[in-house]
């Protein structure tokens, strides 16, 4: 169990299970981008840990860069996305990955999308370790995706409640979620 605040945690997805499918989404990325000029931008906070852990198995020629966007507060999405810091590496022509922690509604992804496109990239393309079908309403889903879980609210490894929870190896679901 884990305590954040006013919740409580439990153990959603181990470490074990978490490294397995970082490795394997590596090597589907190894396979899919050999030879390609290749850039992978990370969206933080949520994504670093997975970032950082997937870019441990690419084998790839590339470059790694980061943007920070906000659409949460809470337990909840705002709806709206700021983007806080922006794109400073030139991705003209260039084969982008989006490294996100996780993809629910898809506003964030689809915002993300909007602003590389007036970048003029060769593609675009999301690896997402999280998504959530069932709540998502967006355009762009995940190309690689590790876990497809429940609508339910997930913290740890990266991913917080009210920015706390985030250095956690394990994935925690708040208790009383269905799995």
């Amino acid at each position: 169990m884990l305590q954040i605040h006013d919740k409580t945690f439990e153990i959603y997805l181990r470490n074990d299970e978490i490294q397995a499918k970082v490795a394997e989404i590596a090597r589907a990325l190894n396979e899919a981008y050999d030879g390609k000029d290749t850039i992978f931008i990370a969206v933080l906070n949520g994504a670093f840990m997975f970032a950082s852990d997937l870019m441990k198995h690419i084998s790839l020629s590339c470059e790694i860069t980061f943007v920070k966007v906000s659409s949460y507060q809470g337990m909840n999405s705002t709806g709206r996305v700021d983007e806080v810091i922006g794109l400073t590496t030139d991705i003209r022509g260039k084969h982008v990955v989006i490294i996100e922690d996780i993809v629910d509604t898809g506003i964030t992804m689809d915002k993300i999308h909007t602003l590389l496109a007036v970048e003029h990239p060769a593609s675009v393309k999301i690896a997402s370790l999280l998504f959530k079908p069932d709540a998502f309403k967006g355009k762009n889903k995940p190309d690689f995706i590790g876990f497809s879980i429940p609508d339910a609210f997930v913290v740890g490894y990266g991913l917080d409640y009210n920015e706390h929870g985030r250095n956690t190896q394990h994935i925690y679901q708040l208790t009383g979620s269905s799995h």
